[in-house]
């Protein structure tokens, strides 16, 4: 029974679909459930670091109920994105209503859009890496399926990275930076696949081709048949679930780096070079994403299995919050900066 926690990941596409139906004021509910909310309960409810036994892990890792909870996503985010585009030239929406369901529906593609994508993109079945980048198409992200799992999963922590958040770096210049970096990453890292396979560059196998041709036929078929609004509405919505990983990646590394060795190349990924987080509710509504740092330590780990490490820095605050504290950069520094080791310092 301790395991239905996991169904309170969908709280935030109940709180879309609540804002769909009810209108008025309710189309701000969603934010105001992920940002003020969550972030409270999260204060009030305790800490949990435990760790599963090794025959709680086995079982976990065999149930299937974990990955169907995944998969059920990939209709959802659709749906709800669906019946909002499809509402916009019928429901009459005042302009704060427009805005207020755009955000929501942004919020939703980027909790359980993007960052299930994000866990499908590490599994080894091709089928559910496929579901993954499906979940990207409607934040126009795609390309992040390559270079976070061949860029970022090799480079973290480095100044190599464009998704590592340097000591002192603004949220609002990490956006700009990393965004433009890992797109034009995303495009090397293929280049470098296709040399290894002696493909070509223009080969049917450039999935980045693929990631451009899906992504322009996705907005051009919600402008010829939901319009001009809906088209950009859609923009927007991809815009600010990117937004929402980007913040997402700035958190989990600001200012962490790994150092080099004598031979001129980086220190072993470790768990001490991500940001872990227990609080308990961002952890459940974000499929454990918050344990970060054994996330990087074994990538391929599934989001149940995810252990807290002693070892790894702690952030103060749940991920929720500390995305709102991550808007307000003197703040940040104020709360985060002296939980960096000097030595550690990007």
């Amino acid at each position: 029974m301790k395991d239905l926690k996991y169904l309170a990941a969908f709280s935030i596409p109940v709180a879309a679909v609540i804002g769909l139906i009810l209108r008025g004021y309710w189309v701000f509910f969603t934010p105001f459930f992920a940002f003020v909310l969550v972030p409270v309960l999260e204060i009030l409810l305790p800490v949990e670091n435990r760790n599963l036994s090794e025959d709680e892990a086995k079982a976990k890792g065999k149930n299937p109920f974990f990955d169907i909870l995944l998969y059920l996503n990939l209709p959802l985010v659709y749906g709800i994105l669906g019946w909002f585009l499809w509402s916009i030239n019928r429901a009459e929406y005042s302009m704060y209503e427009l805005v207020g369901l755009t955000f929501s529906i942004g919020i939703v593609l980027g909790s359980n859009g993007i960052n299930v994508a994000h866990e499908l993109g590490h599994r080894k079945t091709q089928w559910e890496k496929t579901l993954g980048k499906s979940l990207l198409l409607p934040a126009l992200y795609m390309h992040f399926y390559i270079e976070h799992n061949f860029g970022h999963h090799l480079n973290a922590a480095t100044k190599e990275d464009p998704a590592s958040a340097k000591y002192n770096q603004t949220l609002y210049s990490f956006w700009v930076t990393s965004m433009v970096r890992q797109y034009i990453s995303a495009w090397k890292i293929q280049r470098s696949l296709l040399k290894r396979e002696n493909r070509s560059f223009f080969s049917f196998k450039n999935d980045m081709f693929w990631f451009v041709i899906l992504q322009v036929a996705y907005v051009g078929s919600i402008f010829l048949f939901f319009g001009t609004t809906a088209f950009w509405v859609a923009i927007v919505i991809g815009l600010i679930g990117a937004i929402l990983l980007e913040t997402i990646n700035y958190i989990e590394h600001y200012g962490l780096s790994r150092n080099k060795t004598s031979s001129g190349r980086y220190e072993r990924m470790q768990e001490i070079h991500s940001w872990n987080s227990n609080h308990v509710l961002g952890r459940i509504i974000l499929y454990e994403l918050t344990r970060h740092s054994d996330h990087h330590y074994r990538a391929h780990k599934k989001y149940q299995l995810l252990d807290c490490h002693e070892t790894s820095p702690q952030m103060p605050y749940g991920y929720p919050t500390s995305m709102i504290l991550s808007m307000l950069p003197p703040l940040w520094f104020a709360i985060m900066n002296k939980r960096i080791p000097i030595e550690m310092r990007s």
